[in-house]
């Protein structure tokens, strides 16, 4: 990418792309009779539609004009792959938490990919850009996967969790990051080069956010178990969670920085386990 003005015109690419698709899953939502989930798809395409005013009134305040399609030169990543648009119109399980959870991964992938490009950039302005491109999809990150959260409490019943003395013990957010920096310790030592140097990157900080979430959060003990991506995805949750309930500011800022990290953390995860 070689100027704002390109930079630009991709991120509103991006926005409005990803505001046709929910628009035109909530008319498809419509006509097939599925109110609930038309008025999820609605909602997701009205703020898309502000991200890309967003954009637009950014693009005017820094360059003096709006956005050009014709400067879109590169590839973004895919608002909705075709197959799960697919799943979305035909699924008789599509529930308003598993279209919420698919817009949770969009909106992750976003974010891994102006993070990259802030990472990578040699133009100062354009990583300026970038990371503030990052810090947005970061927010729009936390608010769906709240969201999808309190879908997921509305659509199933807690009481019908398993029984076994390991689910029903629970550890802190502390344990989980240190069995985090244990898997990403074992990742590390199977890759080379950059990915090998990100990992490490990461590990050095859930060991940091382990020091930070001692007492915090409350998981099943049986999560210990499970892979890296499914770790980190139940701590976003759980710092998510905790700062939604939290009434102390001291406690909410903390938990919130946590949020941050892991949500950013998991993009990561994610992209590395794509490649």
């Amino acid at each position: 990418m070689k100027s704002l003005d390109e930079l630009f015109a991709l991120a509103h690419a991006m926005e409005q792309e990803a505001a046709n698709k929910y628009d035109s899953l909530a008319q498809d939502m419509r006509g097939q009779g599925k109110d609930d989930l038309a008025e999820v798809f609605a909602r997701l395409a009205a703020a898309e539609r502000e991200h890309v005013d967003s954009v637009a009134q950014w693009s005017q305040s820094h360059r003096g004009k709006s956005p050009d399609p014709a400067l879109v030169r590169w590839e973004p990543p895919e608002t909705l792959p075709p197959e799960a648009a697919a799943e979305v119109k035909t699924s008789r399980l599509m529930t308003p938490y598993r279209a919420l959870a698919m817009a949770v991964r969009n909106e992750e992938r976003a974010f891994a990919f102006w993070s990259y490009l802030a990472a990578y950039s040699d133009d100062a302005d354009i990583k300026k850009a970038s990371e503030a491109m990052a810090k947005e999809e970061l927010g729009h990150v936390a608010t769906l996967r709240k969201e999808r959260r309190r879908a997921y409490h509305h659509e199933h019943d807690r009481s019908s969790a398993e029984a076994s003395s390991e689910h029903l013990r629970q550890i802190d957010a502390r344990r989980l990051e240190l069995r985090m920096v244990a898997q990403l310790d074992d990742m590390q030592q199977r890759q080379s080069g950059p990915a090998a140097v990100r990992i490490q990157a990461i590990r050095q900080q859930a060991i940091e956010m382990a020091e930070a979430a001692a007492g915090l959060g409350s998981f099943p003990a049986s999560m210990e178990r499970k892979g890296p991506l499914e770790i980190a995805e139940a701590l976003v949750d759980g710092y998510l969670d905790g700062a939604e309930r939290s009434s102390d500011a001291t406690h909410l800022e903390s938990l919130q920085v946590l949020a941050e990290r892991a949500i950013a953390r998991l993009a990561w995860l994610r992209s590395l386990a794509a490649e």
